[in-house]
C-alpha cells in the first residue's frame, strides 16, 4: 500500500538484513529438525496455529487485555479528527478509533493489515498531551499500520515462538521418556539447538523492532512536520511514566512490542540489547537532527 509517509533508507535496510537473518536463521533450523526428529511437522503445526491466532485475531486480543473500546466521533471528537487530517495527509484509508481507560500514558497500534486496524489511545496519555504532541503520537502510530508493522513482527517472531515451543517439549516430553541413548542424544541436541536458536532469534526480533521504532518516529515527524512535538510527547509520557505505580507497570509490560513508548518497572530495566524500543535519548537525539534538517522553529 503507497502512502505519504517518508522512508528512512538506512533503517529501511537494515530492517531488511535483519529480515533476511531471521529467515536464514528459520530456514536452517526447520532443516535441522527435519534431519533430527519425525516430531518437527507438530512442532511447527502448533506454532503456525499460534502464530495464526495472534496474526487473524491481534486487533481483538489486544483491546480486550488493555481494556480498550471503540469510541465512535461523537464520543470522541478531537481524537478522531487529528486522525483524520492524518489519515488524509498520509493517503491512507481511516483505522477503527479505541480509547483505554487507564492511567498509563500511552497508544498503540494493532491489526493485521490497514483495513483491520485499530489505533488505541489511553485516558492517561489524552489528559497529559496537547493537540500537536498528540497528534505527534498519533502519526506514529498511523505508520506502524501504514507499514504493517504488527504483521510483519508477528511473522518475526514465529521462529522464537517455534524454538521456545520445541525447548519445552523436548526438556518436558523427550528428554524424561526417552531411554533409548541414541534417541535421548538425539532430542538433547534439538533441545540445545532451539535454545541457541531462541536466543539469536529473540534478538533479532528485538533489534528490528527498534529499528521499526525509529522509523515510525521519523515518519511521524515528516508527516506532520513538527519533530519537537512528537519529542516533547516522547519526554513528557517518558517522564509521567516513572511515577506509574510499580504494579501498573509490571501488568503493562507485556504489551511493551505495541506501545509507543515502553513501560519499565522502577528499579530495573533491561540491557538495550533486549529492549523493544531504542533508549529514549537515540530518540530524542534522531528527531532533533531532523527539526534542524526541518529547519523547524523552536
Amino acid at each position: 500500500m503507497k502512502t505519504r509517509f517518508k522512508p528512512d533508507r538506512g533503517l529501511t535496510r537494515r530492517m531488511v538484513v535483519t529480515s533476511f537473518l531471521l529467515g536464514l536463521l528459520y530456514v536452517g533450523f526447520v532443516a535441522l529438525l527435519i534431519a533430527l526428529t519425525k516430531s518437527a511437522v507438530l512442532a511447527v503445526v502448533i506454532a503456525g496455529g499460534a502464530l495464526f491466532a495472534q496474526y487473524w485475531f491481534s486487533d481483538r486480543i489486544a483491546l480486550y487485555a488493555m481494556r480498550g473500546r471503540i469510541v465512535s466521533p461523537e464520543e470522541a471528537p478531537q481524537l478522531h479528527g487529528a486522525i483524520d487530517r492524518l489519515c488524509a495527509l498520509a493517503d491512507m484509508p481511516k483505522p477503527k478509533v479505541a480509547v483505554a481507560d487507564v492511567d498509563l500514558p500511552n497508544a498503540f497500534a494493532t491489526g493485521r493489515n490497514p483495513d483491520k486496524a485499530v489505533v488505541c489511545v489511553t485516558t492517561g496519555i489524552l489528559r497529559r498531551l496537547d493537540a500537536d504532541e498528540l497528534e505527534g503520537v498519533l502519526a506514529h502510530e498511523l505508520s506502524h499500520v501504514a507499514h504493517r508493522d504488527v504483521a510483519v513482527m508477528t511473522i518475526a517472531s514465529f521462529l522464537g515462538v517455534l524454538a521456545g515451543l520445541i525447548t519445552r517439549f523436548g526438556l518436558y516430553g523427550g528428554l524424561g521418556r526417552n531411554r533409548d541413548q541414541n534417541a535421548a542424544l538425539v532430542v538433547l541436541t534439538v533441545v540445545l539447538v532451539s535454545v541457541i536458536v531462541y536466543a539469536i532469534s529473540f534478538m533479532l526480533t528485538r533489534a528490528l523492532s527498534r529499528y521499526r521504532e525509529l522509523a515510525a518516529d521519523r515518519a511521524a515527524a515528516m508527516l506532520t512536520g513538527r519533530p519537537s512535538a512528537l519529542a516533547s510527547a516522547l519526554t513528557k509520557i517518558s517522564g509521567d511514566i516513572a511515577r506509574i505505580p510499580s504494579r501498573d507497570l509490571r501488568q503493562a509490560e507485556a504489551f511493551n512490542a505495541f506501545f509507543f513508548a515502553p513501560a519499565r518497572s522502577g528499579g530495573f530495566s533491561l540491557s538495550s540489547l533486549f529492549s523493544t524500543h531504542p533508549p529514549l535519548e537515540t530518540r530524542l537525539d534522531r528527531l532533533a537532527v531532523l527539526a534542524r534538517e526541518l529547519g523547524e522553529q523552536a
